[in-house]
């Protein structure tokens, strides 16, 4: 293993593009320590040393920023307008005929869908910018706290600040772009899997310090068999093999090969449980919109209702519910990413067909029934991932950033596995010997 990394780095291009993507990585971090202009530093730690910000919008989206979220910083946004912006893009593709045309067009096309991304990345960046500080400026961001975060909210500061942020979401996106283009990996992937790993520490050290060595050990323990557990699913496939017919074109001969169409048990990816994750956050944010602020006033029925089951996630009422929803956003999202007809069709203009299967509609039928089929063990595992860090909550009252579960582990373990596949295939072309043998 050392040996390999010695070869990793004794490559003099791949060292190069290594170096690049530490390199940013490091400023990447570094901007989510970096207060944003007019907000109050000692009193954002003040604020935190509290500890009213955990649940909800403040856990999912502070995941995602690496932290920076809560310290108000130049980064603070992270990189959930970009995650935000490419799946509304990819959905939009079912909507609007136009997308779908581009899509198909190939390089030319996918450059102009992410030219869409972008400009649509800092418009949601720039409303996500503006709630943010409207937040901030009430107190209600870290918890209603007593002190303010931006000690002198006059106009020319709060407008200062919403450009510096979204000006922050920009930059996030310039930079995973310039890693996926010089660096190694997809940039963007490398970014979050960047802004988890950095939370993993502190909350590893929570736990021990709450529960003590033996839940701690106990703890680390499932932690690795989950890990096991996720890259064994997310390495599993279905091959359906393809033959393609010999034909003639002009003199030479092409076709006469065989292949195979590769379906992962788990196509949907993280997707489904940040839909559902969202989805449930809804009622939650109405309650608090309908939740009287004098503090004398009784809450409505149906308020206190949505408090008990929907907000803090140990309910079992909660759990069956994002169970529900992450099994149907898995098969909602692979239907709209994977069109068989379009895979039958493209199969038989260049004469390919599955062994025993006529082309066209028969195809088409038979890759449906076999995608039906796969997914269902898909989205039971993406639910029963996605439940670990709420099952952590009830059994040893660990808050919903428990490290080892949920979209963390998913995100960081797929991230891994795809940029060692990618240093493997550097490696290989250039010593014919991979990172891993």
């Amino acid at each position: 293993m050392l040996s390999a990394i010695g070869r990793v780095f004794r490559t003099p291009d791949l060292r190069r593009k290594l170096l690049f993507t530490l390199g940013i990585i490091t400023i990447y971090r570094l901007g989510a320590f970096i207060p944003a202009p007019g907000v109050d530093y000692g009193n954002v730690q003040q604020c935190l040393a509290l500890g009213n910000t955990s649940g909800g919008l403040y856990q999912f989206v502070n995941l995602f920023s690496g932290g920076a979220l809560l310290q108000v910083s130049i980064f603070a946004l992270g990189i959930m307008p970009y995650i935000t912006a490419s799946i509304i893009v990819q959905l939009l593709r079912v909507v609007i005929p136009r997308f779908q045309e581009l899509h198909e067009e190939g390089a030319q096309g996918q450059s102009k869908l992410t030219q869409y991304t972008r400009y649509l990345t800092i418009a949601l960046g720039l409303l996500n910018a503006t709630t943010l500080v409207s937040l901030a400026r009430s107190g209600a961001l870290l918890g209603n706290c007593p002190v303010p975060l931006i000690p002198d909210d006059n106009l020319v500061t709060i407008i200062l600040l919403i450009i510096t942020l979204t000006a922050g979401t920009g930059m996030i996106m310039w930079m995973g772009e310039l890693v996926t283009e010089k660096g190694v990996g997809n940039g963007m992937s490398i970014l979050i899997f960047v802004s988890i790993a950095a939370g993993f520490p502190n909350a590893i050290g929570e736990i021990l310090t709450a529960q003590g060595v033996n839940v701690f050990l106990g703890v680390l323990v499932v932690g690795l068999f989950v890990i096991a557990a996720v890259i064994f699913v997310e390495q599993s496939q279905r091959r359906i093999p393809v033959q393609y017919a010999k034909r003639m074109v002009g003199r030479r001969t092409l076709g006469g090969t065989s292949t195979y169409i590769p379906i992962k048990v788990n196509m949907a990816g993280v997707i489904p449980v940040i839909f559902a994750s969202s989805m449930l956050y809804l009622p939650s944010l109405i309650a608090q919109f309908n939740t009287p602020t004098d503090g004398t006033t009784p809450p409505p029925e149906w308020v206190n209702w949505i408090n008990t089951y929907l907000v803090r996630g140990d309910h079992p009422l909660y759990m069956a519910l994002y169970f529900a929803m992450i099994v149907f956003f898995t098969y909602f999202y692979v239907a709209i990413t994977f069109n068989p007809t379009e895979v039958a069709e493209n199969m038989k203009k260049y004469g390919g067909f599955i062994p025993g299967i006529r082309a066209g509609r028969p195809t088409a039928d038979y890759l449906e029934y076999v995608l039906s089929r796969i997914t269902l063990p898909g989205a039971l595992y993406l639910g029963l991932i996605a439940l670990i860090p709420l099952m952590a909550l009830v059994l040893i009252n660990a808050n919903q950033s428990f490290p080892f579960g949920g979209t963390s582990i998913l995100i960081m373990v797929g991230v891994g596995l795809e940029t060692v596949k990618q240093i493997n295939a550097q490696l290989q072309q250039r010593h014919y010997e991979g990172l891993l043998r």
